[in-house]
């Protein structure tokens, strides 16, 4: 039980989200944009600092037909990172059509065009939260 941190990995940009395990609501937290590793975890430190999660959950970008790629890889990597940095839980979840699923809810809330980019990743970690979490209400575990 308690809080989750959900994060949607991206070489330029990260976008957190934060969830509750007993309530099994997500929301937008946060985007961290980085160039070096150590600016990415300085942010990561801050909100693990804040939040206190019991369980970090990273999402795995896979192509439509469910195939890694490199992306995938890196997000593995950054997965392993934060399991070793935080000495926490880290579970995946299948990031596909996230990025599409917070660009509809954004235009839904009136954000369109260039104004979502600065919303768009946070907006995709709570999508792939949410689905998570949903996940677990319902006891189907990903394969990730």
């Amino acid at each position: 039980m308690g809080d989750v941190l959900g994060f949607d990995f991206g070489t330029r940009r990260i976008g957190v989200a934060l969830g509750s395990l007993e309530v099994g609501l997500a929301h937008p937290l946060s985007t961290i944009a980085w160039e070096k590793k150590s600016e990415c975890f300085e942010a990561i430190d801050r909100l693990v600092e804040e939040w206190k999660p019991s369980l970090l959950v990273v999402g795995l970008p896979l192509s439509m037909d469910g195939e890694e790629h490199e992306l995938t890889r890196l997000s593995r990597l950054f997965a392993r990172r934060l399991e070793a940095r935080y000495g926490l839980p880290v579970e995946f979840v299948d990031e596909r059509l996230t990025s599409f699923a917070a660009s509809e809810a954004l235009g839904e809330a009136g954000i369109r065009g260039r104004r979502q980019k600065s919303h768009i990743d946070q907006v995709a970690a709570q999508c792939l939260l949410q689905a998570y979490l949903e996940e677990k209400k319902s006891g189907i575990t990903s394969n990730a």
